[in-house]
């Protein structure tokens, strides 16, 4: 055996147990969602072949498969806030100041938070009788206005749940605020020569030099809103009247609350094509509108 076989042959060794790791653990439970997806499971029983019957009722129930559907799509609102406020707060800490190490750090220590805390925490920040809110309710009872309730009124309960995600702003703003340190001095130098102004430096050099970064995270939050979940399950199961019904929320009822593990499945396969033609789409969407450096040889 040549010596590029032995090696070929060591390598394929030191990656089984991994490829073996991945085939039981990962791509077999993928297919066996899909299979499941077709049948009515119920855990204690064996699966039943039922077809499309799954994906029927799921698409015809309105009060609670296409409400999570809406109250994910509403709380993606927080997708492109945090790229305003993220890129704001890294061009705000990308200033030579002083104590600029301690601003990034307070700025990002909430991001540090583990999300069951984040939840109890603004449980208590926005409580309207005996939280931080209750000042702030009582000023607006004096000037003849309602009070603002939070996560007891359907009305405002999503707010509440972008209200405490843009808290933890900070790991955002440390991915910009990276990303600005990688545009070239030199071309904020030539446009200050010709004349330009903050703003313009801004449109014309800083987003375009970062857009592949904002494009990263719009995708990551998408993703990551599509499967929005901890912050609503510990904060409030979905109520008031399913106004935070979330998807991945109904999702986890059906599996491990109904134990309906056949829509369980269907749930999360619609999920998978619903998160990958939105990728798709941002990704042709963007073609024209990121900039990517190339090295000339």
């Amino acid at each position: 055996m040549s010596r590029e076989a032995q090696r070929t042959l060591w390598g394929y060794l030191f990656v089984f147990p991994w490829l073996l790791g991945f085939m039981l653990f990962t791509f077999y439970p993928i297919l066996a969602t899909l299979y499941l997806s077709f049948c009515d499971y119920r855990v204690l029983s064996p699966p039943r072949w039922v077809g499309l019957d799954n994906y029927r009722s799921l698409l015809a129930d309105p009060d609670y498969f296409w409400r999570s559907m809406v109250n994910t799509l509403f709380i993606m609102i927080e997708v492109p806030l945090s790229v305003v406020l993220g890129i704001g707060l890294a061009l705000l800490l990308n200033l030579r100041l002083r104590g600029q190490a301690l601003y990034r750090t307070l700025f990002y220590l909430p991001s540090m938070v583990p999300a069951v805390a984040t939840a109890f925490l603004w449980l208590w920040v926005l409580n309207p009788q005996n939280g931080l809110a209750s000042p702030l309710n009582s000023a607006l009872v004096r000037i003849g206005l309602e009070p603002i309730n939070w996560f007891t009124d359907p009305a405002t309960a999503k707010w509440g749940f972008i209200v405490m995600d843009l808290w933890a702003i900070g790991g955002v703003m440390i991915i910009y605020l990276a990303a600005l340190q990688g545009v070239p001095a030199h071309l904020y130098e030539a446009a200050l020569l010709d004349g330009a102004k903050a703003w313009q430096l801004i449109r014309h050099i800083t987003l375009p030099q970062i857009s592949p970064v904002i494009l990263y995270m719009v995708i990551i939050g998408v993703i990551g809103t599509f499967q929005y979940f901890t912050q609503t399950f510990i904060a409030t199961q979905g109520g008031p009247e399913n106004s935070t019904l979330f998807y991945a929320l109904y999702l986890f009822q059906n599996a491990f609350q109904f134990f309906r593990m056949g829509h369980a499945c269907a749930m999360a396969w619609i999920l998978f094509l619903i998160t990958l033609l939105a990728t798709w789409l941002i990704w042709r969407v963007s073609l024209r509108r990121v900039f990517y450096e190339t090295a000339d040889i």
